[in-house]
C-alpha cells in the first residue's frame, strides 16, 4: 500500500471512530478503491440546510496530501459557493489555502461551515450570490425547497433555523463556526495532545513529520492528555525526524 492510500486509510479509520461530529467518509460505491471517496454531513443548525444531508464527491490526487482533494457536491444545494449545476465548489481550503496538515474530515467540516457562512461576494454561482444579495428572503425559501428536494430535510425541521436571523441564531452560528474551524486545525494532531507535539513543532519540525514519527514509533496517545516523554522515546523521535531511523 502507497504512503498515501496509508494515510487515507487512517483518515477514514479516524472519520468512523467519531462518533460526535456526524462527519461520514470511505470509499465510492462501498469498493476499496483510495482514490475515489464519498464523504457526506448534515445541513448546520439556523441555515436553510438544516436537517438535509449533504453528499460530497472525493477524488484524490496522486501527491496528497500536498495537493487538495477535489471535492464536489453529488446533492444539489442552492449556495452562493456552490455551482447549482454541476456541485464545484469555491472555498480557500481547498484552493489557496490548502495545507498538508489538513486531511479528507478536515475538508469536510469546512464544507459544512460553508454552508452556515456563505460568501456572495466570491461566488461558485452567480445567479445564487445575486439573489442571496438582491433577495435574500427569496433565497432562503429557495435554499429551503431544495434541501428539502434533494437533500431530504424536513420541512418541520426548518423553524426559525430555516434562515430567520436573530441575535441568538447568529451567535450560536458564530460559534458553531469558530468550533468547526478548532476540530479542524486539531484534527493534524490525530488525537495526540497539541502541547506535546507542539514541543518538536517549536523545534523547527511541521505538525504532520512529527505526528508520522509518533505514529511510526506507536508513541501512547494517553487519550489527547499531554504528558512527559520517557528520554528513549525523545532520542527515537528526534533520529527519526532527521531521517536517521
Amino acid at each position: 500500500m502507497s504512503n498515501r492510500n496509508r494515510r487515507i486509510a487512517k483518515e477514514i479509520a479516524d472519520i468512523q471512530n467519531d462518533r460526535h461530529s456526524q462527519i461520514e467518509a470511505g470509499p465510492a460505491g462501498n469498493g476499496d478503491d483510495m482514490t475515489h471517496l464519498t464523504g457526506s454531513f448534515p445541513g448546520p443548525p439556523d441555515t436553510p440546510y438544516e436537517g438535509g444531508t449533504y453528499v460530497v464527491d472525493i477524488k484524490i490526487p496522486t501527491d496528497y496530501p500536498f495537493r487538495p482533494p477535489l471535492m464536489r457536491f453529488t446533492t444539489k444545494i442552492w449556495h452562493p459557493n456552490v455551482s447549482s449545476q454541476t456541485g464545484a465548489i469555491c472555498l480557500d481550503t481547498l484552493s489557496s489555502q490548502w495545507s498538508p496538515v489538513l486531511t479528507v474530515k478536515s475538508a469536510l467540516i469546512s464544507l459544512q461551515s460553508l454552508l452556515s457562512t456563505p460568501e456572495p461576494k466570491d461566488p461558485q454561482d452567480a445567479e445564487v450570490a445575486a439573489m442571496l444579495i438582491r433577495q435574500p428572503e427569496e433565497f432562503k425559501h429557495k435554499a429551503m425547497e431544495w434541501a428539502v428536494k434533494y437533500a431530504g430535510a424536513s420541512r418541520k425541521e426548518q423553524g426559525e433555523g430555516s434562515g430567520g436571523a436573530t441575535a441568538e441564531s447568529i451567535r450560536r452560528k458564530a460559534a458553531q463556526a469558530k468550533e468547526n474551524e478548532e476540530k479542524a486545525r486539531l484534527e493534524a494532531y490525530h488525537g495526540y495532545n497539541k502541547q506535546l507535539i507542539d514541543r518538536f513543532v517549536d523545534m523547527g519540525f511541521d505538525v504532520p513529520a512529527v505526528v508520522s514519527a509518533f505514529e511510526y514509533l506507536e508513541i501512547d496517545k494517553n487519550n489527547g492528555e499531554d504528558y512527559e516523554l520517557e528520554e528513549a522515546y525523545m532520542g527515537d523521535i528526534t533520529a527519526r525526524l532527521f531521517g536517521e531511523a
